[in-house]
């Protein structure tokens, strides 16, 4: 639900494994799997040079950022949280691999509302899931009973799990009192809860389902995930609207660093594509009217901004230490650096016009990270394409970064609308309230205004 309240925020530092005492790495990408890697001796980093190889999923450009002297970082393995698999429910199916390539080809998930007569409603568009499929992951009797937003959360966890070699046969095999989940959500089951009530106002309290609270309530995607899994770690939710997933990236790893766990599954989950939730989204104000061309909606930093696009999905990282990792030989995708969570104080939806809680959270997550801001060459923006919120999250960007010529800025969402957002840098990048992050070692060059060089 990118854009609706500004007033907290979250920073997280990822790394991409190659990117370490300035040796780069050349990968030749299909979809998101490296399946040549060319490595390159020390380079001494021009900053107005780029290295670009094609790929067969699209255009890549890789940046080398300027060789400066970082702070201390993290050296103990047991302390040092790696990303080792990815999953994800999206309007372009649950394949990690086509997800990103719709990405790099530019294509729209955004399209008119179906699911629901919105004839009547000012908004009339969103990032709608169509042809959804639980197969494999959601016996059909829970299939049938599941709000959406946890059958996305189901299906999302169980293939990040499969993506880091954590299949059911070998979690069966491993200590899972070790092993948490923390899958958040900002709505929670919005459609358990509206029907519900239109349960008890046509029929009765007698015909509300018992389901009804349960499946209700914003913990039941990390509480099922883990009942499917057996998985007996730290387990609950977090709700920060549009940074839900950020602090849930950032409470994971915190439980790892505090070695009160050695793997989590974090990530995030929403679905609420429905006459309620358009609805109240449409009354804040903050939604795009622009019907008549919706895959242009969202368009952040432009003059003729008018609101975010509401979109459902779900996406999923599986965090682990490095120590751990190593041991069972586990793909390492990336290294999460650091983060910090921070408030406006503010408003209830209006980011402070300067910035301060976005760059203060910045601030704070590069020294957690022992990052120096001139490392930085690339920021996933919150992006929300909202008056207010797209002026202030510049400001606070050039608050922390004096030098903005060689960092580019964008909102991956602009491309696949929905509640997942992307993060993709070569080096080290930063998002501090979007929702969904995936670090890799190179920078796709998307042919689109909204990739701002300022």
């Amino acid at each position: 639900m990118s854009g609706f309240a500004c007033a907290s925020s979250c920073g997280l530092i990822f790394k991409s494994k190659e990117s370490e005492r300035n040796v780069v790495s050349l990968f030749q990408y299909d979809g998101l799997r490296a399946v040549e890697s060319i490595r390159l001796g020390a380079i001494r980093c021009d900053p107005k040079s780029s290295i670009s190889t094609s790929a067969k999923c699209g255009r890549i450009k890789a940046m080398a950022s300027p060789t400066v002297s970082a702070p201390k970082r993290e050296k103990d393995p047991k302390k040092r949280i790696v990303i080792t698999g990815m999953g994800l429910v999206s309007v372009f199916g649950n394949d990690i691999d086509m997800f990103y390539n719709k990405l790099l080809e530019g294509v729209s998930g955004i399209s008119p509302i179906d699911r629901f007569d919105a004839s009547e409603f000012s908004v009339r568009f969103a990032g709608q899931i169509r042809n959804f499929s639980s197969k494999g992951y959601i016996d059909g009797k829970n299939d049938r009973r599941l709000d959406d937003c946890w059958r996305y959360c189901l299906v999302a966890g169980k293939r990040a799990l499969e993506d880091a070699s954590l299949g059911q046969e070998v979690l069966e095999t491993m200590d899972r009192t070790r092993i948490g989940v923390l899958v958040g959500s900002g709505m929670g089951g919005i459609t358990a809860f509206s029907n519900g009530v239109e349960a008890l106002i046509q029929k009765g309290y007698k015909k509300i389902t018992p389901f009804f609270i349960p499946y209700s309530i914003t913990n039941m995607g990390s509480a099922l995930l883990a009942i499917d899994t057996g998985l007996m770690g730290p387990n609950y939710s977090i709700s920060t609207a549009c940074a839900t997933a950020n602090y849930c990236f950032y409470a994971a790893a915190n439980h790892i660093r505090r070695g009160e766990a050695d793997i989590m599954v974090a990530g995030g989950t929403e679905a609420a594509v429905i006459p309620t939730g358009v609805g109240g989204f449409i009354a804040c104000r903050a939604l795009s009217q622009r019907n008549d061309e919706p895959e242009r909606a969202s368009r952040p930093w432009d003059k003729d901004r008018d609101g975010f696009v509401i979109g459902e999905g779900s996406g999923v990282l599986i965090m682990e230490s490095l120590e751990h990792a190593t041991k069972r030989g586990a793909n390492i995708i990336a290294e999460y650096l650091g983060g910090a969570v921070t408030c406006d104080a503010h408003h209830m939806t209006d980011p402070r016009s300067d910035g301060l809680g976005v760059s203060s959270c910045i601030i704070k997550s590069l020294e957690d990270a022992g990052v120096a801001p001139e490392e930085v060459n690339y920021v996933n923006a919150h992006a929300t394409s909202t008056l207010a919120g797209d002026l202030a999250e510049v400001n606070a960007i050039k608050k922390v970064f004096k030098n903005t010529s060689e960092i580019k800025m964008n909102g991956t969402k602009v491309r696949n609308l929905f509640t997942t957002q992307i993060l993709v840098p070569y080096n080290l990048g930063i998002g501090w309230t979007n929702f969904f992050c995936y670090p890799f070692s190179s920078l796709p060059v998307l042919d689109d205004p909204k990739l701002l060089n300022f």
